[in-house]
């Protein structure tokens, strides 16, 4: 593997969908990684990632002794306000570091040296990649993992399906009428076919979709998981058990993560999607990786949607290219 030189800051902020997918290709890259989680002052934080101007105000004072020279070689960011000091990085370094933003940053992607936005996000730029799905680190070695960390499920009657909690989003309603017709969805084939019912919460979830699952799901075999009260997240342990999963249809990490594992997944959709959301699922459709939860045969594709190492080989490739320019370069002078 190609060996780069330096280190690499993966910089977010406390959305884990957003440190998930940064840390996912920050480790794929053979660099020490340090995990930077910054939040800007205003203005800076209300214009992120357009305003620039005053940059070394743009932290309060607890930040200010994390982002300091020396300056990393890669920095890859995620997130709106990751963008901001990514692009920051830009200069402060004298281009020196590699500049790496994942997700639309709403502006030209020519402040980076590199942007990743999925193609439901319809960026366009010479210096643009675009995976279909999130980022993430879902694969053989983690879905195993999983299954070490949680050995308990091998007992659990199958099919084990998962079923993956999301939360409202803009132009979608998880509320307790959404988890009721859920419920009565995965209650009528859980009684035809048997199985078991292993239910994660994310910290979006509302408390009554939580508690609407909770009450019906009542003697049906598997677990609800809504936080610490309920133990240690099991998370990885029910990717790495199920035979099918179940995905609210908001959170594009939640879904390019469950069809990563190489199960058929499926959603349950009861009102039309927002624009990029429903772009994002009819390409899952198109590709075999997503059906709706009333089908009772669902299709899965071929393949598992892993996109990360791929990603991070490109990645490797353009960073080891710029490090061998300038090392010739030096050594030229």
């Amino acid at each position: 593997m190609l060996k780069l030189h330096g280190e690499c800051w993966a910089i977010t902020d406390d959305a884990m969908g957003n440190q998930r997918q940064a840390l996912a290709l920050s480790e794929q890259l053979g660099m020490p990684v340090w995990h930077l989680v910054l939040h800007a002052r205003a203005p800076w934080s209300w214009l992120a990632p357009r305003l620039v101007a005053g940059e070394r105000l743009a932290l309060p004072v607890s930040g200010r002794a994390v982002f300091a020279p020396p300056w990393p070689s890669v920095a890859i960011g995620c997130g709106r306000m990751a963008a901001l000091f990514t692009r920051m990085l830009r200069g402060l370094s004298d281009g020196g570091c590699y500049t790496v933003q994942i997700l639309d940053p709403r502006i030209d992607p020519a402040h980076w040296d590199m942007v990743i936005a999925p193609q439901h996000d319809r960026v366009q730029g010479a210096n643009v990649l675009q995976p279909l799905g999130s980022l993430n680190s879902v694969d053989d070695e983690w879905l195993a993992d999983g299954r070490d960390a949680c050995p308990d499920f091998v007992d659990l009657p199958q099919p084990r399906v998962g079923v993956l909690l999301g939360g409202p989003r803009k132009g979608v309603v998880l509320d307790a009428g959404y988890a009721r017709s859920l419920a009565a969805r995965l209650l009528e084939r859980q009684r035809r076919e048997g199985g078991s019912l292993l239910v994660i919460a994310s910290r979006r979830t509302s408390n009554a979709l939580v508690e609407t699952l909770r009450h019906a799901f009542k003697g049906v075999p598997g677990l609800i998981w809504a936080g610490r009260d309920d133990g240690r997240n099991p998370y990885p342990g029910v990717l790495g058990w199920a035979d099918r999963l179940v995905v609210t249809p908001d959170s594009v990490n939640m879904l390019s993560e469950a069809c990563a594992v190489g199960c058929p997944v499926q959603t349950f959709v009861t009102a039309p999607l927002p624009g990029k959301i429903q772009r994002f699922h009819m390409s899952l459709r198109a590709a075999g990786l997503l059906s709706d939860l009333h089908d009772d045969a669902p299709s899965m594709s071929r393949k598992p949607l892993r996109e990360t190492a791929q990603i991070a080989m490109t990645l490797r490739g353009r960073i080891g290219a710029r490090q061998f320019d300038g090392s010739a370069l030096s050594n030229s002078r």
